[in-house]
């Protein structure tokens, strides 16, 4: 059985039946015959049931929002906003996709020579819980419009935000089986990609859950993409906009209760502005409200999972055993559920946990250092590579230095780091390969083929 556990009480709200791996096996086997059906509808078909999909997730925007409120205590009106993005992708790839696949000539010495876009069958999509609806709307969207069919592996603490994704696609009208959701554990996921017909696999995650999948589906020859963890550094430079760096980077940091790959993670401020920096971060994070997340008030809920809420605190006990500072939070309230109060560790340095290792939760690490050189130096110094963001009034050099010298797959200026449907989004490094969003995105699990016609003659 699956279990969703209210992680803000602790209580049980349901248990799911778990798919045995032959019912699984055969619901991929349905999809490819759904695939072969789809992969010949045209693009207008496509952009009809997809905005139905979109106008769908607006319609139930307050039940999905309580729902990831409930089963990974989401605050209500984040999860508002993240179903709102959901139906913003499903329109855009709807909009897009079209021209996004249209077949490209090119100039050869041949005849006629052309690029092409084709399915490529069925996608696996492995997903987390942190952004439940989100994360599994922007693969499906563009997999689907691409003609693909998309199998669903959710995390397995929201079953019932993985079975409600299903129903927007069913209730919208696409094909049953196009696109499933499979009730299954992560022990089952390799046999799923061993299966035929699966021709790729997209997964968000844990970096030690990309680097099991990608080994799988390497052995099998078969296509990934990974966006895995993040550790995003903000650089606060000399001639910052302080009161706007410090709202930001709280803001940054707290969505989705600190639980979000691209949140700001360790805070890289040039010593001339780091007190008066950290002065008014420190305030900005101690003006949040913890607590219940279905409360209309509340800005920062529980950590998905007491293991998760236990780990994040090991790690600030060790940074602080290591020599860090605390400023804010970091202790466990005495109660039940997964809360963990905004926290801020200052003198945070290499070989600390804040500094190494990914906090998936509302800690910040402040790291000060000497210029804006040392920063840059800083901020390159992670295994991750997903986000960075950049704040000065020096608009020319910040582009600069967030084109050229910060490793990471998205950089940011005067803004904290987000996707955009119209951007390309992954990572370097142990962040992850591949690109979803933007055309870069639905290009990522089609044949590019090139076909070339010599005149006959």
């Amino acid at each position: 059985m699956l279990k969703a556990i209210n992680p803000y009480t602790g209580d049980l709200i349901k248990s799911y039946p778990k798919l045995s791996t032959g019912d699984a096996l055969n619901a991929i086997d349905n999809a490819q015959q759904q695939f072969l059906n789809w992969r010949h509808s045209d693009f207008t078909q496509r952009t009809k049931l997809m905005q139905q999909a979109a106008q769908i997730l607006r319609e139930r925007s307050e039940q999905y929002a309580h729902l990831m409120a409930q089963e990974m205590g989401k605050p209500l009106e984040q999860g508002r906003s993240e179903i709102e993005k959901c139906a913003w992708v499903c329109e855009y790839y709807a909009e897009q996709a079209a021209n996004f696949l249209a077949s490209e000539t090119i100039e050869t010495d041949t005849h006629k020579s052309l690029i092409a876009y084709q399915p490529l069958g069925v996608v696996l999509a492995v997903m987390p819980w942190n952004f439940p609806f989100w994360q599994c709307l922007r693969f499906a969207a563009p997999a689907l419009m691409a003609g693909n069919a998309a199998l669903l592996k959710h995390a397995s603490n929201v079953p019932g935000c993985a079975l409600a994704i299903e129903a927007v696609f069913v209730d919208a009208g696409f094909p049953p089986g196009l696109f499933k959701t499979l009730l299954i554990d992560s022990s089952q996921v390799e046999a799923m990609i061993e299966h035929k017909a699966i021709r790729a696999v997209t997964l968000t995650g844990s970096e030690p859950a990309g680097r099991a999948v990608a080994a799988k589906a390497g052995q099998e020859i078969k296509k990934t993409v990974l966006e895995l963890g993040g550790s995003d550094a903000y650089l606060i430079l000399a001639d910052a906009d302080l009161d706007l760096a410090a709202q930001t980077c709280c803001d940054s940091r707290l969505i989705n209760s600190g639980q979000s790959c691209i949140g700001a993670k360790r805070f890289i401020v040039v010593e001339s502005v780091a007190e008066a920096f950290t002065e008014k971060f420190v305030a900005c994070m101690r003006d949040q409200v913890l607590g219940d997340p279905l409360n209309p008030k509340t800005t920062v809920g529980p950590l998905a999972r007491p293991d998760l809420r236990d780990e994040l605190h090991q790690q600030v006990c060790q940074s602080i055993e290591k020599g860090a500072k605390c400023l804010l939070g970091g202790k466990i309230r005495d109660q039940a559920g997964s809360l963990y109060p905004p926290t801020v560790l200052s003198n945070v340095k290499a070989g600390m946990p804040a500094y190494d290792e990914e906090l998936f939760g509302p800690v910040a690490a402040i790291i000060t250092v000497k210029d804006e050189a040392e920063a840059i130096r800083v901020a390159n110094d992670s295994d991750f590579g997903l986000g960075a963001a950049i704040f000065s009034q020096d608009l020319e050099r910040a582009e600069q230095i967030a084109s050229t010298e910060i490793e990471a797959g998205a950089c940011f200026v005067n803004s904290f780091v987000k996707s955009d449907p119209r951007l390309p989004f992954g990572g370097i490094k142990n962040s992850g390969y591949g690109r979803e969003l933007s055309y870069f995105g639905i290009r990522e699990f089609v044949n590019i083929k090139t076909v070339s016609i010599a005149s006959g003659n």
